[in-house]
């Protein structure tokens, strides 16, 4: 049977396998958690709709899929191994993550004994003997960054033994516990602390958050930095967990499980959802209206601003999967991707002045 055409075009990962630019996000999937004292997983998700999609997805051409094993606490990894399960191991890429979930009473989630702890129950329940791609998830090594030194070194070993092919690491970001429980002014320049991490970890790739409503200062910097440095980059929320697709709105805001981590997201609000709500119109109108067009802006408009990189749709749905895996970058003209940028930052600035909290959603 022929191989479909893999969605978004083709990237080579430097494990050496090739996937498809359009990856698939497995955060949604994992179902509702609560991890760190704070929600931290998704309400919506659905078992048989999350193997549905990942069918649909691989058979749209789509092979390279992102998880972590703290999305479901396992859960994630645990439906994509069942999924993956019976496919050559060359026919997909599989990355995952560390650093978010410590087993209690094991310490710090960077201490090396856990790290491998981690490493071992990922492969175990993604059914796999090495990741394409195993990333550090936040930048939180203890105090003074104590643990950075010895975790790089345990991720280079797990490189060396052939369980991981490559070593990955997040754009400039915020810990999320650091958002509620810092003040602002008592911050550490996320940028720098990026720079410094980086030059200590020497990673192969770089996670990088960016949708239409992330400020431009945000990332700044970081597509030449990356390409500098010959580092592969995967980026995440191009949806921005949905709200650009139109699916919320004012007159019928969300209503959110326990264990949804968008139960503490401002965006997600009655007050959000009326000030972006015009934005998303006035993109409609200039695309066509329907769900199908905002999503496709809000994917093409990624897959275009980050040339030679992946960008990742996260589903719960089969549908949502069709929805998304169907998006052509090239039918966006210039002037198209000139009018996409110039609203998303008008409504960023809008956001913006509801408080620092929802500028905080943007660059954390």
């Amino acid at each position: 049977m022929d191989t479909p055409a893999r969605p978004g075009g083709t990237l080579p990962l430097p494990s050496g396998t090739t996937c498809s630019r359009l990856g698939i996000g497995c955060w949604p999937i994992g179902g509702p958690a609560h991890n760190l004292g704070m929600p931290m997983g998704w309400s919506t998700a659905d078992d048989h709709q999350a193997l549905a999609g990942l069918e649909r997805a691989f058979a749209l051409g789509a092979n390279l899929f992102d998880t972590a094993d703290v999305y479901g606490h396992g859960h994630s990894e645990q439906l994509l191994g069942t999924f993956l399960r019976g496919i050559p191991r060359h026919e997909f890429a599989v990355t995952s993550k560390v650093g978010y979930f410590t087993e209690p009473g094991t310490g710090h989630a960077m201490e090396p004994a856990h790290l491998r702890r981690r490493l071992e129950g990922t492969l175990g329940r993604l059914g796999v003997d090495h990741l394409d791609v195993y990333s550090l998830h936040n930048a939180d090594f203890g105090p003074g960054d104590a643990l950075l030194e010895k975790a790089v070194a345990t991720l280079r070993g797990f490189q060396q033994e052939g369980l991981i092919r490559s070593v990955g690491m997040r754009g400039p970001h915020r810990f999320a516990p650091e958002r509620l429980t810092t003040e602002p002014g008592q911050r550490e320049d996320k940028h720098a602390r990026f720079r410094r991490h980086f030059a200590e970890i020497r990673p192969d790739v770089l996670a990088v958050r960016d949708n239409l409503l992330t400020p431009a200062s945000a990332t700044d910097g970081i597509r030449e930095f990356s390409a500098a440095h010959s580092v592969t980059v995967i980026v995440n929320k191009a949806l921005g967990q949905g709200l650009l697709t139109g699916k919320h709105t004012a007159a019928a805001p969300p209503a959110f499980a326990d264990g949804d981590h968008r139960q503490r997201k401002a965006w997600f609000t009655e007050p959000a959802l009326a000030v972006l709500g015009p934005y998303l119109d006035e993109i409609r109108h200039h695309l066509g209206d329907g769900p199908a067009p905002l999503a496709h802006a809000a994917l093409a408009y990624c897959l275009r601003r980050w040339p030679g990189a992946a960008v990742l749709a996260g589903f719960t749905t089969a549908s949502q999967v069709e929805q998304n895996l169907t998006c052509d970058p090239a039918r966006l003209t210039t002037d198209d991707l000139l009018f996409l940028a110039e609203v998303g930052q008008q409504a960023q600035q809008a956001l913006d002045q509801l408080g620092e909290v929802f500028t905080d959603e943007a660059n954390g």
